[in-house]
């Protein structure tokens, strides 16, 4: 019977290494890269929907200000 040995990636000669490990690091990067890229644009919609909903309750407020005003005068 074979014994099988695990062995360190390191102990191994250069020849013998896996030659898709830079390749699934490059993956792994570009896939974390989008996803910040992802997260950045979703920050700055929140923040653009954030701005545009403050200047729609400003007018909203304004409105109701001046709708309150006439009626006060007509009082």
């Amino acid at each position: 019977m074979n014994r099988t040995e695990t062995v360190a990636l390191t102990e191994l000669p250069i020849d013998v290494r896996p030659k898709g490990v830079k390749m699934m690091l490059l993956h792994e990067s570009l896939a974390r890269e989008r996803m910040r890229e992802a997260e950045r644009v979703a920050h700055e919609h929140r923040l653009s929907r954030r701005l545009s909903s403050a200047k729609r309750w400003g007018r909203i407020s304004a409105w109701a200000a001046r709708r309150a005003k006439r009626a006060e005068d007509l009082l």
